[in-house]
């Protein structure tokens, strides 16, 4: 096992834009790597940027967040060998039995992923969505890894323009996949919620929420103004103080961050290692 080596790829999907969502990512990779006594290699690829894409090579990919519309990458290079990526991920874990490669994709990344497998309809929401919001698990949800720990609802990081409704359940069920969890629908989609996390097979699932955010990256956004005034004027602002309250609950999104994540990573790790020995 000392000459094990696992190796993670980040497919950051941000665009150069600020954010916090890498920072995160990179510090839970380092906390579960602290955990296996060899060596993780981690590398960043900035994929819509500078059009850089990992390769096959790699054991684990973690797909980010990210700005904007899911189809304004539309005949991209980027785009290009993203999909391309994807589909060598999958169809090598149809051929191939022992070592397989590990994918989770978040938020923007969770929308390109429905856009791939066709699970659903990926569209503008009725409204933008910010804050610490709950999230209802789905039977599969209660006993999948990532989600089994939490609570129900549970808590996460829900920062987006874009959603994926209108589950497609027969190709769910041609994929043997699995939806997770759904939003707690407001009176504007409450016929009509998104799904917000999903499990195409054991090595592939993704959370339209962000479940690597930490309270310090939630206070970098609850702190601009233009995020206070979108709570206030949404809600009140009662439930914006109480948003901001909520990031010190260990059982809310304290409790997601050590939990989505990391079970996916060490399971992966775990996996791997049994196929390596």
């Amino acid at each position: 096992m000392q000459n094990l080596e696992i190796k993670i790829a980040t497919i950051d999907l941000y665009n150069n834009e600020p954010n916090e969502g890498m920072r995160c990512i990179r510090d839970i990779v380092k906390e579960v790597s602290q955990c296996y006594p060899f060596e993780i290699k981690y590398d960043v690829y900035e994929t819509r940027y500078k059009d850089l894409i990992p390769s096959m090579d790699y054991d684990i990919f973690i797909s980010s967040g990210g700005p904007g519309s899911p189809f304004e990458g539309e005949g991209t290079e980027w785009e290009r060998k993203y999909f391309n990526l994807l589909d060598k991920i999958w169809n090598h874990n149809q051929s191939n039995s022992d070592k397989k490669k590990y994918v989770f994709f978040i938020c923007h990344s969770f929308q390109m992923m429905a856009r791939f497998f066709e699970f659903g309809t990926v569209n503008k929401r009725f409204i933008n969505s910010f804050g610490v919001m709950p999230f209802r698990k789905t039977i599969e949800g209660n006993e999948d890894l990532i989600l089994r720990d939490l609570s129900d609802p549970f808590y996460a990081a829900d920062i987006r323009h874009w959603q994926v409704v209108n589950a497609d359940y027969q190709k769910i069920q041609e994929l043997g996949a699995s939806i997770l969890s759904w939003e707690i629908p407001e009176e504007e989609n409450k016929d009509n919620p998104a799904i917000t996390a999903l499990r195409i097979s054991n090595e592939i699932v993704g959370t339209q929420f962000h479940p690597e955010a930490d309270p310090a990256s939630m206070l970098y956004h609850f702190r601009q103004p233009e995020r206070k005034e979108y709570v206030v004027k949404r809600y009140n602002e009662e439930k914006y103080f109480e948003m901001i309250a909520w990031l010190k609950d260990p059982e809310k999104i304290i409790k997601t961050r050590q939990t989505v994540l990391p079970n996916f990573l060490k399971n992966a790790i775990d996996e791997l290692i049994l196929v390596s020995v």
